[in-house]
């Protein structure tokens, strides 16, 4: 039946006041991620480690209610971002599926347990280091252009969205991993961070070397809030002044070092910048301040655990699980429930500059959008 006058007038408007959704012009966007298990959707299950997330409960609230490899009981943050540029979900690259045109979606590098320096997470074996992921990400240009040509496979990098998070690792399983840590013997925090910090300038620069030209870069959380560090240094459930001190410390200094970035690039500041700081500090300080104010009723306890906070170990089969996953902050000891994780996207795609710097993804997609016209 043919539409009346009117409806195609309500189509209209409905379109043009619609922009962040960007269905059409961010589908073909490709999307790369780099990082730890905040963003791991799968690589290490390919791999002989114990940092996997493969084996039930996580991914309970998945359709299949089956494990993915994803740090979370269903979706995580690059899922939902995926979601937001009009996107299928990036594959991992370790995964066989990974080929033809799902290479034009783009990849997903992350391996939890890693850091910004090669020795965070040395008790983990078999990780992908960021130096690993970068080289993968050659070898992911290669093959794009053997597929579709170098010219394609090029506007396909450069019009991609990047996104990368690290950081909270070369804290909570370096630094501050146990009493007296190499790194803490070696380094004082001020002098530590600013160590971390230059070692990540250089895998900044040559993320940009390889042709990203929209870079998302997170700070780190609030890592003395989360359940495995209230299980081992708090009596009443109080963060741990420490570790708040260490991501108080680190994230300003890192905004600054993307400043310095954008400014030695040539992209300068504002609309025009390569690489965006994500404050996931101040995204997860709201809910975890006021969890009730988001509808959780709990921001200190884990949902998926044992032990104090159910903060103690790691979330498997004969854990303490919670009924209504929706209603926690934590899914496991360290990471975002999928609810959680919606919130923290939807303040990627239209926070304020408190949130994320100094544009959000909703201005992104928009100033882009003639790069997929």
């Amino acid at each position: 039946m043919a539409a009346s006058s009117w409806q195609v007038a309500l189509l209209a408007v409905a379109l043009c006041v619609l922009p962040a959704a960007l269905p059409a012009a961010s589908a073909a966007r490709a999307f790369f991620i780099f990082g730890d298990s905040l963003v791991d959707n799968g690589n290490n299950n390919y791999l002989l480690t114990s940092a996997r997330a493969d084996s039930w409960p996580y991914g309970i609230d998945t359709p299949d209610h089956r494990a993915t490899g994803r740090f979370s009981n269903g979706k995580n943050v690059v899922d939902l971002i995926s979601e937001q540029i009009g996107s299928v979900p990036v594959l991992p690259y370790l995964s066989p599926e990974l080929d033809g045109q799902n290479l034009l979606v783009g990849a997903n590098f992350a391996s939890a347990g890693i850091g910004i320096l090669n020795d965070t997470g040395i008790q983990f074996a078999n990780i992908i280091r960021i130096s690993k992921q970068l080289t993968y990400f050659e070898q992911y240009k290669h093959r794009l252009a053997k597929l579709y040509g170098p010219e394609r496979a090029a506007r396909v990098v450069g019009g991609a969205l990047t996104l990368i998070t690290l950081g909270g690792n070369d804290f909570v399983n370096n630094y501050y991993l146990v009493p007296y840590s190499a790194r803490s013997r070696e380094f004082s925090l001020p002098d530590y961070i600013k160590y971390i910090l230059s070692e990540y300038k250089q895998v900044l620069r040559r993320i940009h070397g390889l042709g990203a030209r929209r870079i998302l870069v997170t700070g780190v959380g609030p890592i003395g809030c989360v359940p495995a560090e209230l299980a081992m240094h708090s009596l009443d459930g109080s963060c741990d002044p420490e570790l708040q001190r260490a991501s108080e410390a680190y994230n300003p200094q890192m905004e600054a070092m993307l400043n310095e970035l954008n400014a030695e690039v040539g992209s300068g500041g504002g609309n025009g910048a390569v690489f965006v700081a994500v404050n996931t500090r101040r995204m997860h300080d709201d809910f975890i301040a006021d969890p009730k104010a988001y509808g959780f009723v709990t921001a200190k306890e884990a949902c998926c655990g044992q032990g104090r906070f159910n903060g103690i170990g790691i979330c498997t089969m004969v854990s303490s699980l919670c009924a209504n996953r929706d209603e926690y902050v934590f899914w496991d000891a360290f990471h975002p429930t999928e609810r959680a994780n919606r919130l923290i996207a939807q303040n990627y795609l239209t926070g304020s500059t408190d949130y994320i710097s100094p544009m959000n993804l909703s201005t992104i997609l928009h100033l882009d959008r003639h790069l997929h016209d």
